[in-house]
């Protein structure tokens, strides 16, 4: 299945992608994709058997309507840095060890096609195409054997970063990750039966219709048994909570000289199976 949200901030409705490309509401199952959804598999089969019943009654989506971030807002966003050896390359910085864990704050979360926010006093605000995985059942101490077994599904992000925030300003990279509009994800979360490879996935990203990322989940140094066994050991994962699995080389910052996102710029991305998004930059 291919789990959407749709509407105005503040008054998003739950909804689906068919088969067949047709949006359409799903408000009449009763239930938001939030943590109480996911935390109930019954729940997702029940989903199942509601559009099985419901699919060609339900309201057809509008063309143009606004699509929200395919979760609602999770008790927390994780993300994995310099889990691409090539990305790690291009930061100058040796490939790690252990995932390298940093937070982004909830309410950076934002539709995949709604406006990037460049933020007051920055000049270095960078784009990150990443696989998001959406945990569907409570995980602590889970092993890498098990790890699939607590995941919902996938979801296209930009991981938006303000590198002279998150570099140059002391402290953690949170603050660099967690301005507003930094974490758009969708168009939907796929469930994991609708890929064919979760770790053979081509990703990209343009900016202005020059592709600068071009990459695959293959090459994820910390595969998603891994790292979701890895974060598990250290804090649990909720039902509904987003996990940012890294990014291929092509970030702006890793660009000589760097490039970053100014007012008006348009960045695009996708990945097999997940859709495709679109921001436009705008000044705050």
């Amino acid at each position: 299945m291919k789990l959407l949200r749709h509407g105005q901030p503040d008054s998003e409705k739950p909804g689906l992608q068919l088969a067949d490309g047709r949006q359409i509401d799903a408000s009449g199952f009763g239930m938001d994709w939030n943590e109480n959804f996911f935390a109930d598999p019954a729940n997702m089969d029940g989903l199942r058997k509601w559009a099985e019943t419901n699919a060609d009654s339900a309201p057809v989506l509008e063309q143009g309507t606004r699509l929200a971030s395919c979760v609602a807002r999770p008790s927390k966003i994780v993300c994995i840095g310099l889990n691409f050896s090539d990305h790690a390359e291009e930061t100058g910085q040796a490939a790690p060890e252990e995932p390298i864990i940093f937070f982004k704050a909830t309410s950076a979360l934002v539709g995949p096609n709604d406006n990037v926010i460049i933020p007051k006093t920055s000049e270095k605000t960078d784009w990150e195409v990443e696989l998001a995985v959406v945990i569907g059942k409570k995980a602590s101490y889970v092993s890498e054997a098990d790890a699939l077994d607590h995941v919902a599904g996938y979801a296209l992000h930009n991981d938006y970063s303000e590198r002279a925030f998150q570099i140059e300003r002391g402290g953690q990279w949170v603050k660099g990750k967690s301005c507003d509009s930094f974490a758009p994800i969708g168009p939907f979360m796929a469930t994991p039966d609708e890929l064919d490879d979760v770790n053979n996935l081509k990703m990209w990203l343009k900016v202005n219709g020059e592709t600068k990322q071009n990459g695959n989940t293959c090459n994820l140094i910390f595969n998603i048994p891994q790292v979701v066994g890895y974060l598990s050991q250290f804090m649990t994962l909720l039902p509904g909570d987003v996990i940012s699995t890294g990014t291929p080389a092509g970030v702006g910052l890793g660009f000589d000289p760097p490039q970053f996102l100014s007012k008006g710029d348009v960045v695009e991305l996708g990945i097999d199976g997940l859709g495709e998004s679109r921001q436009e930059a705008v000044n705050a």
